[in-house]
């Protein structure tokens, strides 16, 4: 890389980072490591987000994540995992409907749902 473009890519360092030409060389190949590791783990984070809303959603019909998937998968039903969170959130019936074809696919899904709060000792 040349002069000129260590500096584009070095505009908003901090103190020498960003006009001696050593130092911005060092910080520019350090942040593009950086970039290059992170686009990989933003999509490691964003499955994981996926998973955990997932398991929110099922759980408040007793059943947990591994059953509902194992459940889909033996139906052959193949929505991925940002869909069925974003069905969790905001299409709640829907997703009812996904969880009760799922225990029926799977018999180790029919738990049934714990009562939590005051209800639990009533």
């Amino acid at each position: 890389m040349n002069k000129d473009k260590i500096f584009k890519l070095a505009k908003g360092f901090r103190g020498r980072a960003k006009n001696c030409i050593r130092i911005a060389r060092e910080r520019v190949e350090k942040a593009l490591q950086y970039s290059y590791r992170d686009r990989r783990n933003k999509k490691r984070d964003m499955r994981s987000l996926w998973i955990e809303r997932i398991n929110a959603g099922t759980r408040l019909h007793g059943v947990n994540y591994g059953n509902f998937m194992h459940g889909l998968m033996k139906e052959n039903i193949q929505l991925n995992r940002k869909v069925l969170s974003e069905l969790a959130m905001h299409e709640p019936y829907s997703f009812k409907a996904l969880v009760n074809v799922s225990r029926t696919a799977f018999p180790g899904n029919n738990a049934v749902p714990k009562k939590e709060g005051l209800s639990s000792i009533l």
